[in-house]
This record gives structure tokens, C-alpha cells and sequence, in this order.
């Protein structure tokens, strides 16, 4: 990573957040972005200039009319702060950047609007693990072949393909969270994998989404991993 950060208070206290359904960043994995919108290419202005921190984050369905209005959603509770580690720009005025995620986050405070896109007061406290590379799960043999068994039919159910001897050597965190990322899942789902608070209950949620997926119906078109 382009920087290290040990330790929550090596983390800013405010950051900006792109609010974007159904799109999941995860702490160590790498997220590429196309940003056309001009409020969003106004925050990686700031950004670039600053921490290159920006927050991923869901907003949250509407109850009983409080879910915020149709251009200022309620966020969800938790994002994933990433950090800006590839930048481009193209002839016609677009960014294409690469965020790797850093740490997870609890939405707190959102600042008054003195931008034109949204940042909150981000506390990193609950999710200081994810600063930490020594808790990798480990692969044990029942658990690993339950998950591939239902990834396998999950992707037939799918009409989906993966490279099977990339994910079969692939360290388990990795590929429970590279899998978590890129497939398909809905918004909700993809936030109770973001909010899994370890690497083993997100294997739990990932395998247990597969199977109810691939136990399904056949109502949802074939789509691709990204």
C-alpha cells in the first residue's frame, strides 16, 4: 500500500464519502472507479491535494419516510475508507481512480454543507483489526469445500465464470473478499458482508448468500464479474 497506516489515530477524523449502492470496498482490496459527476470530481480534487482518503458507503432504504430525500439519502451506518493509490485523467474530463481500502468505519457526524459532496465524521475505533495484516482467517478443509461448493453453483445458477486455479490457490481472506466485492450481490447484502465483524463470519454470510442464491429461482438474468 502507498501508505501505512498502524494505528487509528494515524487515520484523518473527517473524510469525504461517495455514497453508491450496491458497490463494496473492503479493507486491502482495490476498487476502480470511473468519476464523471462534477461534485465527485470536485472531492478527488480535494482529495489528491490532501489525504487521498475517501469513504465508500451505502445509503439507507427509507422507513416510514426517514431515509433522507431523493438527493440527500440517509447514509448507512458503515463504509470502508479507501485510499486513492491510481490516478488518471482522460481527454474528455473524467478521473479513473483505483481505491484500495484501509479500515472500516462507523458514519457519524455529517458536517454541514460548505462542499458540494458529503463528508462525515468517521469513527474507526470498532474496526482498528482491519489496520492489522496478521488476522488472515485460515482454510480448513470442511469450511473452504462448503464455500466452493456453493460458489460453484452459484455461478451455474448464474450463467457466471471464474479462474478456478486462481481462486483454488488464493489465500482464504482474499478470496472471501474479492468474492464478496465483485459478485453481484444486492445493496443489503452487500452491507452485511461489509458489516461481518471477521473474516470468519464473513465466510459465514458469503457462503450462506451463495447457497440461498443458488437454492433460488431462475427470475434473475445471467450477469458478469466485473
Amino acid at each position: 500500500m502507498a501508505a501505512a497506516y498502524r494505528k487509528i489515530s494515524d487515520l484523518p477524523l473527517v473524510i469525504p464519502v461517495f455514497p453508491l449502492d450496491g458497490v463494496l470496498l473492503l479493507p486491502g482490496g482495490q476498487l476502480p472507479l470511473n468519476i464523471f459527476e462534477p461534485r465527485y470530481l470536485n472531492m478527488l480534487d480535494d482529495a489528491m491535494s490532501g489525504e487521498r482518503m475517501i469513504g465508500m458507503i451505502q445509503t439507507r432504504p427509507s422507513v416510514g419516510g426517514r431515509g433522507g430525500d431523493q438527493h440527500r439519502p440517509a447514509l448507512a451506518p458503515v463504509g470502508c475508507a479507501g485510499r486513492v493509490t491510481s490516478f488518471a485523467e482522460t481527454s474528455d474530463g473524467r478521473y479513473l481512480i483505483t481505491l484500495t481500502g484501509v479500515c472500516r468505519f462507523r458514519a457519524g457526524e455529517e458536517l454541514p454543507a460548505r462542499t458540494p459532496y458529503r463528508q462525515v465524521r468517521a469513527d474507526f475505533a470498532p474496526y482498528e483489526a482491519d489496520l492489522r495484516e496478521d488476522v488472515a482467517g485460515t482454510r480448513t478443509a470442511t469450511e473452504i469445500d462448503r464455500l466452493m461448493i456453493a460458489l460453484r453453483r452459484y455461478l451455474d445458477h448464474r450463467g457466471l465464470a471464474i479462474d478456478w486455479s486462481d481462486a483454488e490457490s488464493a489465500p482464504s481472506d482474499a478470496l472471501i473478499n474479492s468474492l464478496a466485492m465483485a459478485l453481484p450481490f444486492d445493496p443489503m447484502e452487500k452491507q452485511a458482508l461489509l458489516e461481518a465483524e471477521t473474516i470468519f463470519e464473513r465466510k459465514a454470510t458469503l457462503t450462506a448468500l451463495l447457497e440461498i442464491d443458488a437454492a433460488g429461482g431462475d427470475d434473475d438474468e445471467p450477469t458478469s464479474i466485473q
